[in-house]
């Protein structure tokens, strides 16, 4: 007797279907709450399978799957629906769906990373959200003084302690309900930098010894948050089978359409793990900052040689794969980064392509 389950998780409740032999034996819907979806799994076989789809809410589903004593199997939604080939979409189609493709075992499962991973991917993930909205509030100031012709202060930062008096001294000038509204958001700007800190003073105490952090912080480009982001990320490099996988998990691989002999390569792709693409662009743009003071490295020649040929952003992509790439062997075999065997291009030539 063979059986599998189904679950289609919504916000606010889940639909469960049960198929045993190619037959449907029970569905219902679950409202959520915690311990519901263990209850109805009850009673299942010890380690049965029950496909979720990677929604939002995945996390405490899978918990729950497990404390049922099942084994969840996260199912990619994407792909779980151009399989089904469905029509129609319901609820129940979905579940059913589902089943079908457990039973036929082509269920597109995606890996499932250990509580204590998830718990702690939420440190790095929170930070960046919060250097995002830091980052829209100086933008949105630079833009006020902007419109009414105030040059920011000369430093490099220009919300540094020490550029801070000539920055209050441009907003002093600003009309009165602009004045208000800049200084409300130089508030919040203070208080993001804040939070920030907390946050990476708490990555530093969780994160700071692992092996893994430590071999990626080797990498070009790469400092201790990107290394940590990197580390938590990527999980078990052995769930990749080769180093182009993790490229392509990390949304390092150009599209690419084929026809007729005819093959065109497109943009970067969006379906991937964004956190983990973002942390590799970030890389490849630190070493395009840092490229005549590392003329020598290979990322540096590299970057120079694509953007002579194909320009600034296809440049950041070959970057950011060779990162991922370099990133897989790393964990792999535990060493730290090492420079490639490469031919030499002058600066002088790659500029001369552009």
């Amino acid at each position: 007797m063979v059986e599998f389950t189904a679950l289609d998780v919504h916000k606010q409740y889940t639909f469960a279907s049960v198929e045993r032999d190619g037959q449907v034996v029970r569905e219902q819907k679950i409202v959520h709450q915690r311990g519901a979806i263990r209850g109805f799994l009850a009673g299942r076989e010890p380690g049965s399978p029950v496909a979720v789809e990677a929604t939002g809410n995945w996390y405490w589903v899978v918990d729950e799957i497990e404390a049922a004593g099942c084994v969840p199997r996260l199912v990619h939604p994407k792909k779980a629906k151009l399989m089904m080939g469905l029509t129609n979409k319901t609820d129940k189609l979905d579940a059913r769906g589902l089943n079908v493709l457990q039973r036929n075992k082509t269920l597109p499962t995606v890996w499932i990373p250990p509580g204590e991973l998830r718990d702690q991917r939420d440190l790095p993930r929170t930070r960046m959200v919060l250097t995002r909205q830091r980052t829209q509030l100086k933008n949105r100031l630079h833009a006020t003084l902007a419109k009414y012709g105030l040059a920011a202060p000369q430093a490099s930062d220009i919300f540094s302690p020490g550029a801070r008096g000539a920055l209050r001294g441009c907003i002093r000038q600003l009309p009165e309900h602009s004045r208000f509204a800049v200084e409300r958001e130089l508030e919040q700007i203070d208080a993001l930098s804040e939070q920030v800190g907390l946050f990476e003073t708490r990555i530093e105490e969780v994160l700071d010894k692992t092996r893994a952090v430590e071999l990626l912080d080797s990498l070009p480009g790469v400092g201790f948050t990107l290394a940590v982001v990197l580390a938590l990320e990527i999980g078990d490099v052995e769930r990749f089978a080769s180093a182009e996988k993790l490229a392509g998990y990390s949304g390092t691989t150009p599209r690419v359409k084929a026809s007729g002999g005819k093959v065109r390569f497109g943009g970067l792709r969006q379906d991937v793990n964004r956190y983990l693409k973002w942390a590799l662009v970030e890389a490849a743009n630190v070493v395009c900052l840092h490229q005549e003071r590392w003329a020598n490295r290979h990322v540096a020649q590299l970057y120079l040689r694509i953007r002579g040929r194909k320009g600034h952003p296809k440049a950041i992509g070959a970057v950011a794969r060779h990162l991922a790439e370099a990133a897989y062997w790393m964990l792999k075999k535990g060493e730290a980064y090492k420079e490639p065997a490469w031919q030499p291009v002058s600066s002088t030539k790659a500029r001369a392509r552009l």
